[in-house]
């Protein structure tokens, strides 16, 4: 019997031990799942800031090839000057890539750990007007002397910078082009967006947009930029091979003012004289007599003197109708020219402009003249926004403006480097409408 209870109290006192025992595992279990836990928010935390830091990679994975989307490898010399070179002061396309330009060289500085005076640095400079060639020049001149370890300019004038591109050469400091390049084979790279895509895909979607029939109207940005002349050139192939019944009715140039105003004006002449003609049709015909008094010797007896007076009289009058159509021309303001070609053509069916400044100027002129057509354009300013929301504007082309300010940087760094670059790097683009306005992914490449 007392066996048995000897049994009894070892086996309770067992269980007591196995109770005890656990305890403690349980415990130590809650501590253990309460550091994974807390390892998961350091995670999340972690990527959280690293999306916060990183605000502009959607911008980023839009360049091809993706060596120029990131800063890696790009061991600068301490101290190191990239000096770039836009078109416009204060023009929201502009100042995105300024910033993006700005962001390529901190990531540079931060992966390189530079601070101080031994920081890579970017000098960002631009005319104040997109049309102003000698500005840029200057500009240019103004940062070669400083010898840059390499220079990103947006070329103005396809044919305005050779002399400095040469004495660059000379000088070892590497160009490369940007937005708009040239023909010059010294340039180390091209970074853009590919204009000649977007051109022929803005043709079609415009003559959608027209039923596939009618006349167009273009206003296009300059004509001596070399992203102009691309996207008109393979806006008018596409029309022309492929849209048969699409007529491009004019053509204008906002860098050419002078020569629109001279052309309306002789135009309005023409109609002045047509007029004048007709009424003049309407008179009885001179009889022969007249005919008659030109042919009698007695007119050839006019005094020498006299002869040269009268041709000097005509060479004025000739002179002055030169001069006050000349005058005429100047007096005509940018709207009245626009507002004459639009006269013209009262059953336009759609515009394509080829920059912000060119979709606006097309929607004021639209609304001055209350016509109704499609529109089709360039980039998205506050005011292209506006207008796309509420139906003045049908589609634009985003394009990637801070992409190409950091592949800029980043083709500039590979030159100063002697690395190596791609003849070609694409910053991308896509398309902006009212339907897909509001959509995350879009929103993310917007400035």
């Amino acid at each position: 019997m007392m066996k048995r209870i000897r049994s009894i109290i070892a086996v309770t006192m067992c269980a007591s031990m196995c109770a005890c025992a656990c305890s403690p595992r349980d415990s130590a279990d809650k501590p253990e799942e309460s550091v994974v836990s807390e390892t998961e928010d350091v995670k999340k935390d972690a990527k959280k800031d690293v999306k916060k830091e990183k605000k502009y990679q959607k911008k980023l994975d839009m360049i091809q090839p993706s060596a120029y989307d990131n800063i890696m490898g790009l061991k600068l010399e301490k101290g190191a000057a990239i000096s770039v070179i836009g078109k416009a002061e204060g023009v929201p396309y502009w100042e995105e890539v300024k910033k993006g330009a700005e962001q390529a060289v901190e990531d540079i500085n931060e992966n390189l750990g530079y601070d101080g005076k031994d920081r890579v640095k970017v000098t960002y400079s631009a005319p104040g007007t997109p049309d102003s060639v000698d500005e840029q020049v200057n500009i240019l001149d103004e940062e070669l002397a400083r010898y840059p370890a390499a220079l990103g300019i947006a070329i103005t004038d396809v044919n305005a910078c050779e002399v400095q591109f040469d004495l660059a050469a000379e000088s070892d400091i590497p160009v490369v082009a940007f937005d708009s390049g040239s023909a010059y084979q010294g340039l180390m790279a091209m970074v853009s967006t590919d204009n000649q895509a977007a051109a022929k895909e803005a043709a079609v979607r415009l003559a959608e947009l027209a039923d596939e029939s009618g006349e167009i109207i273009l206003f296009i940005h300059d004509s001596k930029s070399e992203s102009a002349m691309s996207r008109e050139n393979a806006f008018k192939e596409e029309i022309e091979e492929n849209h048969p019944e699409i007529s491009i009715a004019e053509i204008y140039y906002m860098d050419q003012l002078g020569e629109m105003q001279k052309k309306v004006a002789a135009e309005k002449n023409g109609e002045t004289q047509s007029e004048d003609d007709g009424a003049e049709a309407g008179e009885e015909p001179a009889d022969d007599s007249a005919s008659e008094e030109t042919e009698n010797p007695a007119a050839d007896t006019v005094p020498e003197e006299a002869g040269e007076n009268q041709t000097e009289n005509q060479g004025e009058d000739e002179g002055g109708a030169n001069d006050e159509d000349a005058a005429a021309a100047e007096l005509l303001t940018e709207e009245e020219v626009i507002d004459h070609i639009l006269a013209k053509h009262p059953n336009v069916k759609g515009f394509y402009a080829t920059n912000g400044e060119a979709v606006m100027l097309t929607v004021e002129a639209m609304e001055r003249n209350e016509i109704e057509a499609a529109v089709v354009g360039y980039d998205a300013d506050q005011e292209e926004i506006d207008a796309l929301a509420d139906g003045r504007v049908d589609a634009l082309v985003l394009q990637n403006p801070f992409g190409m300010g950091y592949a800029t940087i980043i083709a500039a760094a590979r030159a100063a480097l002697s690395m190596g670059n791609e003849a070609v790097v694409d910053t991308g683009y896509t398309w902006l409408t009212r339907e897909n306005l509001e959509d995350e992914a879009i929103q993310k490449l917007m400035y």
